[in-house]
């Protein structure tokens, strides 16, 4: 069993990060951040067509290029190091993970090729205004409405809710949690941007009324595929965070080494020291964490929900705390809006509570492990 990535992950992660480092300098980032939709659709396209990377995990069949989970987790770090403003996380990993794991191979040829080619933009409406990340926060209801369906309720913190062309819902019908599939232009769609803390990963609240919808895979069966979908989102948010704490670890110790006070390094201080220390050896902690869960969501083995649940609990404290630690070393600097450090800030908190923050994690690992 090896868990070193091989020559062409490595060169995938090469590739990746000189891609980003043109398209999503902190300049592009900041830029995006102030739009509504949230990313720019040149390098959204540039992503899909040159680099095939919203097709990276798509099988072949469907216009993919059939990827294994490794290679998502290689590509997320390198997108949480760049912060990338794009629907990438909504589109690939969520709705594109629903889909492969519905069973309904018909959604499935509709849908992924349009996802593959990143002319479709795809999420995953779930979570509802109470909050939930399980079975019983879903509360929006799904009725027969002759051939197919119609959608009643709210859906919140929905991840490129306002600019995604395909919504696939999460509702409730007489034989419990089902999958629907909702075009975002269909009749009683209304989609409202949420303000969030985390300008650089956009948020809506959509809500359906009597609206047109199309089943996914089989009635009442939808609980089963989102717990797996909820897995390898956590993992995939896991390998993100890692990304981010990654980089905030780089830029505190460049700072000080950089940064000289009573003629010498801040670096060679004994308590600036501690902090760098601290902080590698929680990200390559945290390192080791994502990898395996990568490796378990790549071979969807019995491992995976208590290594999911694992890694975004220790995943999230790690990033956060490189976050704040970096702010902290930076000092005054580290404090205003010109300077990076708080675009990190925020998306490690806004990460920490996606999916369900540490605390929430950890209880359901104990479950999953039977303590």
């Amino acid at each position: 069993m090896n868990f070193a990535f091989n020559e062409e992950q490595e060169e995938l992660r090469k590739t990746v990060r000189q891609f980003l480092e043109a398209k999503s300098p902190e300049t592009a980032v900041r830029e995006q951040m102030d739009t509504e939709a949230g990313y720019d659709a040149a390098v959204w396209q540039q992503m899909g067509e040159q680099l095939g990377l919203q097709g990276l995990v798509i099988p072949e069949e469907y216009g993919g290029s059939g990827y294994g989970y490794i290679e998502l987790v290689v590509v997320l770090e390198e997108m949480g190091r760049a912060l990338l403003c794009a629907p990438f996380f909504s589109s690939v990993v969520l709705a594109a993970n629903t889909l492969l794991h519905s069973g309904d191979e018909a959604a499935k040829a509709d849908y992924l090729p349009g996802i593959a080619s990143g002319e479709t933009i795809a999420t995953l409406a779930f979570t509802e205004e109470n909050g939930r990340w399980d079975e019983e926060g879903v509360t929006a209801t799904a009725a027969q409405a002759g051939d197919g369906w119609t959608i009643d309720g709210t859906k919140m913190y929905v991840l490129d809710g306002h600019t995604a062309n395909l919504l696939l819902v999460a509702a409730r019908t007489e034989d419990g949690v089902s999958l629907f599939a909702v075009d975002a232009d269909a009749a009683g769609v209304e989609r409202t941007p949420l303000a969030t803390m985390d300008q650089t990963r956009k948020q809506a609240k959509v809500t359906f009324s009597s609206t047109p919808a199309r089943l996914i895979g089989a009635e009442g069966q939808g609980w089963s595929v989102l717990a797996r979908v909820l897995d390898l989102a956590a993992v995939a948010l896991a390998a993100e965070q890692v990304g981010g704490a990654q980089f905030c670890l780089e830029m505190a110790v460049q700072y000080a080494k950089d940064r000289v006070q009573f003629g010498r390094p801040i670096g060679s201080f004994q308590a600036i020291k501690h902090k760098c220390a601290d902080m590698l050896l929680e990200v390559e902690s945290a390192k080791s964490a994502a990898y395996y869960a990568g490796w378990c969501a790549s071979e969807l083995n019995d491992e995976l929900p208590s290594v999911a649940s694992l890694a975004k609990a220790y995943c999230s404290e790690s990033y956060f705390h490189a976050a704040a630690e970096n702010i902290q070393i930076h000092g005054g600097i580290g404090f205003t809006w010109e300077h990076p450090a708080h675009l990190y800030f925020k998306r490690a908190k806004s990460s920490e509570l996606l999916f369900g923050d540490p605390t929430y994690h950890r209880e359901l690992l104990a479950q999953r492990i039977g303590i």
